[in-house]
């Protein structure tokens, strides 16, 4: 018999031993992802709270503090009141303050005439909290303008009132976007740097070559490789949802099926991937080199974790629409915040099967081609 089960046993209890018994396993495969979670799903995040605002309050009316009422109490703002605005500028100068809230001296009259002007100075530098700190002050301005405005408008006038309302993230916090992106990056860490990293560390102390000799079959060693890694990646994978659910409140609004399917199958094309560079290099710095390279930068940058593709140029969308990482986060951050879209299931889910093929069958062409 060709193959056997009894040898594909002996060869998975061999690997679980030696995995166990190699602290760097647990250390990428387990202690790492938790350390991600915690530090990315607490530490990194796209919202500025306490964001330091100067108010160069040159009208003292109750009517100007009314106005101004949003940003005391508030978690998203840490307001100094001063009476010019020489002493705002001054703030800003000593990088005291982010933003400016200049209010005239005449803004109650000129708000009775209906030309109020309100001038907010903002510290570019920083473009991200910038642009962040305007749309804040935006919107609690226009909030009090819709409700409070109409007592200060003639009858004819005509009164406009926006609701701000935000779609598929109602706690309107960046963690819930990123949550999904962290379970890829665990996924890919797992898969590509450990397998890579390990395989080419037996390749190096020719551990691999005592196995050559006996009967078993590539197609076995592969199938003893990637089962025990795989294990290591759904325990990563288990630690992430549990995080997400419990630790940081992300809903999960599509099938829960879809995202366990979705996972097994990028989990199968990362170990495949990683399989392929231990086998092509043989050498533990330059797997780990090209497993960085080839599969946890791209999927940090080029995925759609941190930028939207649709923003970046055509040739480097195109670089990232070529890597699996990027349906599959499309896929999770849909079943996650918005639903399921059964377009994009199944469109995204036959993506990462062709890729999960082609990745693991080139894990088998490459590896008896080494083995001859």
């Amino acid at each position: 018999m060709k193959y056997s089960l009894r040898r594909l046993h002996a060869l998975i209890t061999k690997e679980c031993r030696q995995m166990f018994r190699d602290s760097s396993s647990f250390l990428i495969g387990i202690l790492i992802p938790i350390m991600l979670i915690l530090l990315i799903g607490s530490g990194m995040s796209l919202d500025v709270k306490k964001l330091p605002v100067a108010v160069a309050l040159e009208d003292p009316s109750p009517t100007a503090q009314d106005m101004l009422s949003f940003l005391n109490g508030s978690e998203y703002f840490a307001p100094q009141y001063v009476t010019s605005m020489p002493e705002a500028v001054a703030l800003m100068d000593s990088r005291q303050a982010d933003a400016i809230i200049c209010i005239p001296p005449n803004f109650t009259e000129q708000l009775h005439r209906h030309n109020a002007v309100i001038q907010v100075i903002l510290y570019g530098v920083d473009t991200t909290t910038a642009t962040t700190a305007r749309t804040y002050i935006q919107s609690g301005i226009s909030q009090w303008q819709a409700t409070n405005g109409q007592w200060y408008l003639s009858s004819s006038a005509t009164s406009i009132q926006v609701i701000p309302r935000q779609w598929f993230n109602d706690a309107n916090t960046s963690t819930w976007m990123f949550i999904p992106g962290l379970i890829v990056i665990v996924m890919t860490l797992v898969g590509v740097f450990l397998t890579a990293l390990v395989m080419a560390r037996e390749w190096e102390q020719g551990t691999l070559e005592s196995i050559f000799v006996t009967p078993v079959q590539p197609l076995e060693i592969i199938f003893a490789k990637m089962i025990p890694y795989f294990g290591i990646a759904m325990a990563g994978f288990s630690l992430c949802m549990l995080a997400a659910r419990y630790l940081y409140g992300v809903p999960i609004h599509g099938s829960l099926f879809f995202i366990i399917f979705s996972s097994v199958e990028y989990i199968f094309i990362a170990i495949g991937m990683g399989l392929t560079i231990s086998s092509v290099v043989k050498n533990q710095f330059l797997a780990s080199q090209l497993s960085l390279i080839i599969g946890l930068l791209p999927t940090v940058m080029l995925s759609g974790f941190i930028f939207d593709l649709r923003s970046v140029p055509v040739g480097i969308s195109i670089v990232g629409h070529i890597l699996p990482a990027t349906y599959y986060m499309e896929l999770l951050k849909t079943l996650f915040l918005s639903g399921n879209n059964w377009f994009l299931i199944s469109k995204n889910c036959t993506i990462l099967a062709v890729y999960a093929v082609v990745l693991v069958g080139l894990s088998l062409y490459v590896t008896p081609k080494r083995l001859s």
